[in-house]
């Protein structure tokens, strides 16, 4: 339920601002509202302080920690810490450059500039020509000496002339000799490798001083809180006010909490005005409190004036990543991996993720006894193992309800289930809109549209399965009653003609949609039968593979895994935040109610 709040303005005297910040701190449930935006901002200095600790932090979580640490203020080793990022970065790509120069000069062997300087001042300057190698004769020289293959069928030689000019024959290349040799490059890159080293060791030292810029960090970002709150109000010579929002429930309080803090001060509420954008504030029951954890990594909130759609969200996701997922094996993973891992998982996502989890595990666990294949393992193939493992595959085919597999019957029953969840769900979303309208006449939109949707069900059945929609069956009168509620109540008025001809208009392609939006439902089908496919290959490729079977199983089952998890996101989550919520007339268009309080406080 989306909490119903109300628009508060407080008035202090301005020499008691900073006792008035501290109290709605205290109290903690304030979500402020800036008068003027573009002035309720932290100071530049104290963002670029976050941002380099940000990064300093991250950098040092994958650094080993090292004694003795150095000692530095948490600022002055963030900032030596994006040094030697900075610095190793640019030393690693030098030293890259120079490992592949040495391969370049590998031809030149270690002779030195200083030797072929040597050479010119005794009197001896060797030249170098790209030669073809059936030519290499006809070289004209004091000395004339190959010395290696060159590119496009050539050779490399080396002439010695003091005579004169050397003579190379036709299509001969004179090669410069190097501008650097490799002793030189070899040193320039062990003194890049001793600075990689000391950096790295530097960078060690560092790391028992993350808790530390932590700390720092988590100051900066209690001074840019509390700095952005002190911005937001209006300063006058005697009096400071501030604005925001509080949840209905808390209202009655807060005038009484300030008193409690011994301040004087003006607490007025009000109910928001039409143009007024509160912040949403959810109030979750126990049982859709998993969901929250899915909000939280899409980052999406419903407007304040939206559908709270968190119960229709819990209720449904599970269904669709048990189908999507298609295997009780994997569903009990999703099962016990959470509960025993909870507390790392809840401190990395946080516990309403891994309740999550564990739901779609429950859910997915019951869909795989439903269709009986667990790791790709159904009755038949525990029947042929003989034993207690013929007696788990009579079990198991007792339960089962429905059959996952490629035969034309087992595809159109599991793809009419698609279409038939479709339209319960989509139908769902109208009629939970329509409720909120109520009274409003536009109510009979909504009902218009779950009825059209149900007309639309067994049109796409006629079309699939070649069922009957004439007008001995319920369709065509779906159809057209839907659509008469959708078009005269789109916008309704007394001009009924008016009101049907822009109903008409703007319903045509919405009502197109509809068509497609169940359709699109058979991904459950199919991404759960490609899943379900993938794991019985897996199996017989790892009955044949001897004894690399099971790290084939491992492999295969974990990479099958891999992909149900993509598939969660991809289709399962698709379904609820795009078709379901468009058909709810959700635009997500809210952001979160987020109290004036100590970091880690809020409400």
């Amino acid at each position: 339920m989306i909490a119903r709040m109300l628009k508060v303005h407080i008035v202090a005297r301005t020499r008691d601002r900073d006792r008035l910040l501290e109290a709605l701190r205290d109290l903690r449930v304030v979500h402020v509202a800036p008068v003027d935006p573009a002035r309720a901002v932290a100071d530049e200095e104290t963002v670029a302080a976050i941002d380099r600790l940000n990064r300093a932090v991250q950098i040092l979580q994958a650094a080993p920690a090292a004694a003795p640490p150095l000692d530095l203020s948490p600022l002055a080793a963030a900032d030596e810490v994006l040094r030697i990022q900075r610095d190793s970065l640019e030393q690693a790509n030098r030293l890259s450059s120079l490992h592949r120069q040495v391969e370049q000069l590998a031809l030149w062997g270690d002779v030195r500039i200083d030797d072929w300087e040597s050479l010119r001042r005794a009197g001896v300057e060797p030249k170098f020509f790209a030669v073809p190698r059936k030519r290499i004769g006809e070289v004209r020289a004091e000395c004339v000496q190959p010395i290696a293959p060159w590119p496009g069928k050539r050779m490399l030689v080396a002439v010695i002339e003091r005579r004169g000019e050397a003579e190379a024959p036709e299509g001969s290349e004179a090669i410069p000799l190097p501008t650097r040799d490799r002793p030189r490059i070899r040193a320039e890159a062990a003194r890049i490798d001793a600075a990689l080293k000391a950096d790295s060791e530097r960078l060690a030292r560092l790391a028992p001083l993350a808790p530390a810029m932590r700390r720092e960090l988590a100051n900066l970002h209690e001074k840019t809180t509390w700095t952005v709150a002190a911005r937001s109000g209006l300063t006058e010579p005697s009096l400071y006010a501030l604005q925001g929002w509080v949840p209905a429930e808390t209202a009655d309080g807060l005038a009484g909490g300030l008193a409690a803090a011994g301040l004087e001060a003006a607490v007025r509420t009000a109910e928001p005005a039409p143009e007024d954008d509160p912040p949403t504030l959810i109030r979750y029951p126990a049982w859709v409190r998993p969901i929250e954890g899915l909000f939280n990594i899409l980052n999406i909130v419903p407007g304040y004036r939206e559908l709270d759609v968190s119960p229709g969200f819990m209720i449904a996701l599970p269904i669709f990543c048990a189908m999507l997922i298609g295997d009780g094996g994997y569903g009990l993973l999703f099962l016990i991996l959470p509960a025993v891992f909870y507390r790392k998982l809840s401190a990395s996502m946080g516990p309403q993720v891994a309740q999550l989890l564990m739901v779609i595990g429950f859910w997915t666990l019951a869909w795989g006894i439903m269709t009986a294949s667990f790791f790709g393992v159904g009755p038949a193939l525990l029947a042929e193992a003989g034993g207690i493992w013929e007696s788990l595959g009579s079990l198991l085919g007792s339960l089962q309800l429905l059959s996952v597999d490629l035969a034309k019957t087992s595809r159109d029953r599991l793809m009419h289930l698609c279409f038939l969840i479709g339209a319960i769900h989509l139908s769902a979303a109208h009629l939970w809109q329509a409720r909120r309208q109520w009274p409003d006449l536009r109510f009979l939109n909504n009902v218009g549209w779950a009825i059209f949707l149900w007309g639309t069900f067994g049109f796409v059945n006629h079309l699939i399965f070649k069922s009957p929609w004439g007008w001995e069956t319920p369709v065509p009168y779906l159809l057209i009653v839907g659509g008469l509620l959708v078009a005269l109540f789109q916008e309704p008025s007394r001009n009924v003609a008016k009101s049907f001809l822009i109903g008409l208009a703007s319903s045509a392609l919405p009502a197109i949609s509809t068509f497609s939006d169940i359709l699109s439902y058979v991904r459950l089908m199919a991404v759960g039968l490609a899943g379900s496919v993938l794991a019985i290959s897996f199996n017989k490729l790892a009955a044949s593979a001897g004894l690399l079977g099971i790290p084939v199983l491992l492999f295969g089952h974990a990479l099958n895994i891999a992909l149900c998890l993509i598939a969660l996101f991809a289709h399962g989550v698709r379904l609820n935040v795009l078709e379901f919520s468009s058909n709810a007339g959700m635009e997500w268009s809210g952001y979160p109610y987020q109290p004036f309080a100590r970091k880690g406080q809020e409400n």
